[in-house]
C-alpha cells in the first residue's frame, strides 16, 4: 500500500505540473499561463501604440460632420462643384505646423457653430504638388468659395488673428441663391493642376470666346468688332438735314438806291 500511495502522489504532482507549466516542445517548456500573459501584454502594447498614434494626429481631433479631408485634386474639384450654393472653406494645413495645430480646435468650434458651411482640409505634406499649383505657400491658409461666385477671398491667419477668419465667415455665410452652376477653382488653377504630371487630374480648357461680327451688307464684307464697341444699329440712324444757306446781303449803296426808287414811285402815284 505504501508503494501504491507514493506512485499515486507522484502521478498527481506530475499531472499538476504539466497542467501548469505545459509540456515540452523542442526542448522548451511552453506553459499555458505564460502564453496568456504574453498575449495580454502584446494586446496591451498594441493598444498603447494605437493610442499614441491617435494622440499624434491632432488634425483628426474634434472633427465635425461638415469637415472633410481632401484626398486629391479631383476630390477637391468635385467637392467644390457638389457644394452648390453652400459656402466652402478650404483649410490648408501641415502636421508639423505649430500655428495650424493651435488654430485647429477653434476651427472645429466654428464648424460646429456653422453646420451649413462645408470645411475641406488639405494636408500640405501629402499634397505638395497640388498646393504648388494652387499657389499656396503660407500656412495656415484659407480660401472661401461659393457657387457661381467662385473664390470669394483667401488669406492666412493664426490663433492670434482668428478675428480675420470670423469676419470672413460672418460676411459670406448668409444664404444666397444663384441660377448659374458652381464655378469652383479658377480656369488658370485647373490648367495648372492638369499640367502637373505628379497629379492624376485631367482637364480640357474652355474654348476662347469668339469676337462678335457685324452683319455683312451688300458689297461690304463683315468685320469683327469688340463687344464694347458701338452696335450696328447706330449706323442706321438718319443723318441731320442740311441747314439752308443764308441769302447774300446787299450793299448799303444799292439798298439806298432801291429805297429812293420806291419813294419816287410812291410820289408819282400821288401817295
Amino acid at each position: 500500500e505504501g508503494l501504491k500511495m507514493r506512485a499515486r502522489r507522484s502521478s498527481l504532482s506530475s499531472s499538476s505540473k504539466s497542467e501548469f507549466y505545459g509540456r515540452k516542445q523542442g526542448g522548451f517548456v511552453v506553459g499555458r499561463q505564460g502564453t496568456e500573459n504574453r498575449s495580454k501584454s502584446a494586446a496591451l502594447g498594441a493598444q498603447m501604440s494605437i493610442a499614441i498614434g491617435k494622440a499624434q494626429r491632432w488634425w483628426e481631433k474634434g472633427l465635425q460632420p461638415n469637415m472633410k479631408e481632401v484626398q486629391g485634386a479631383q476630390d477637391l474639384v468635385d467637392s467644390l462643384f457638389s457644394a452648390g450654393d453652400k459656402l466652402v472653406v478650404v483649410d490648408f494645413f501641415s502636421p508639423g505646423c505649430g500655428g495650424c495645430k493651435a488654430l485647429h480646435p477653434k476651427i472645429c468650434q466654428l464648424a460646429e457653430m456653422n453646420p451649413d458651411v462645408q470645411f475641406l482640409q488639405v494636408n500640405y505634406e501629402q499634397h505638395k504638388s497640388m498646393c504648388y499649383a494652387l499657389n499656396v505657400h503660407v500656412l495656415p491658409f484659407f480660401r472661401f468659395y461659393r457657387g457661381a461666385h467662385g473664390r470669394l477671398c483667401s488669406f492666412s491667419c493664426t490663433n492670434a488673428t482668428i478675428k480675420k477668419f470670423k469676419d470672413a465667415l460672418a460676411k459670406h455665410s448668409p444664404d444666397r441663391c444663384s441660377l448659374e452652376p458652381p464655378r469652383g477653382l479658377e480656369e488658370k488653377e485647373l490648367i495648372a493642376l492638369s499640367a502637373n504630371k505628379e497629379l492624376s487630374f485631367n482637364y480640357t480648357p474652355k474654348p476662347a470666346e469668339q469676337p462678335l461680327a457685324v452683319p455683312a451688307r451688300e458689297g461690304i464684307p463683315a468685320e469683327p468688332v469688340l463687344a464694347s464697341s458701338h452696335s450696328s444699329s447706330d449706323a442706321t440712324l438718319p443723318l441731320p438735314l442740311p441747314l439752308p444757306r443764308p441769302l447774300p446781303l446787299q450793299s448799303t449803296a444799292a439798298s439806298k438806291a432801291a429805297q429812293d426808287i420806291t419813294d419816287k414811285s410812291l410820289v408819282a402815284s400821288g401817295r
